[in-house]
């Protein structure tokens, strides 16, 4: 790949791919899906024109992977909410390299109200939800468009766990 930065960005698509693919058990211990046409592997999608569809399918989570100096967090939620739409999924959400910390401690970032309607697909309390699952809040001033809520991935993989378990 000619162009470093889109190199780095796909190493961390990559990266976030095989991490929840291996904390969920749905690969051996080679990185081989046990089952190929399971709905529940985490996927790399192939971008098709105009309307991009994300980087990392989690069903029902797209997620929009991020590998910068400088996160512009209300924008990448934006950015992954279209693409949710995009591709049919109901829930988008950011995930942040962290510099020089293992994918796991990867930053996911949620807006409030995608945070709000996984919240009530689970049934749990606001502080329940944020307490179970390690999110901290941002604030933004007065511009609600502009909080969210935040995670590591690690904790984001038990949410993931969860709401699969909830909807079946």
């Amino acid at each position: 790949m000619a162009n470093p930065n889109k190199a780095k960005g796909t190493q961390w698509e990559s990266d976030v791919r095989n991490y929840l693919n291996d904390t969920a058990g749905l690969v051996d211990e080679c990185g081989r899906f046990l089952d190929p046409f399971d709905p529940y592997n985490v996927r790399r999608p192939a971008q098709e024109g105009s309307a991009d569809v994300g980087d990392v399918h989690a069903v029902p989570f797209v997620l929009e992977c991020k590998n910068v100096k400088s996160p512009a967090v209300p924008t990448f939620l934006r950015q992954a909410e279209v693409e949710a739409v995009h591709a049919g999924f109901p829930y988008g959400v950011a995930v942040v390299k962290v510099p020089r910390q293992s994918v796991r401690r990867g930053r996911v970032h949620v807006g409030v109200r995608t945070w709000t309607r996984v919240r009530l697909a689970l049934g749990l309390a606001s502080r329940e939800f944020a307490n179970r699952y390690g999110f901290t809040p941002s604030l933004r001033g007065r511009d609600t468009g502009k909080w969210y809520m935040t995670t590591d991935l690690e904790a984001f993989g038990v949410l993931l766990t969860d709401v699969r378990a909830a909807r079946e």
